[in-house]
């Protein structure tokens, strides 16, 4: 395999070990939100940090487009986990 190739392996490993460090994140904010009743989604964050986002993915080249929707996806993922958290942590108070 070329050098690239396994370059590009790395790289691609540390995106899903951030990924994972990102939602345990996650989990430990949920779990903070949780009994203080604040919501998963509080839009103003949600949108701050995306145009954090696209202003840094254009200093990096990226398109802005590309970084919305991996944002999106991101999000989404991040809101069903909490989602899941709390539903779960319902049923077992009742």
């Amino acid at each position: 395999m070329p050098n690239s190739a396994r370059q590009i392996d790395a790289i691609d490993a540390h995106i899903v070990a951030l990924l994972g460090e990102r939602f345990a994140m996650v989990r430990e904010v949920a779990a903070y939100k949780r009994p203080l009743g604040i919501p998963a989604v509080i839009p103003e964050r949600v949108a701050e940090v995306g145009e954090r986002c696209v202003t840094a993915a254009k200093v990096v080249g990226l398109r802005a487009d590309f970084i919305r929707r991996l944002r999106t996806l991101i999000i989404d993922e991040a809101c069903r986990l909490e989602d899941d958290m709390i539903r779960s942590a319902g049923e077992g108070s009742g």
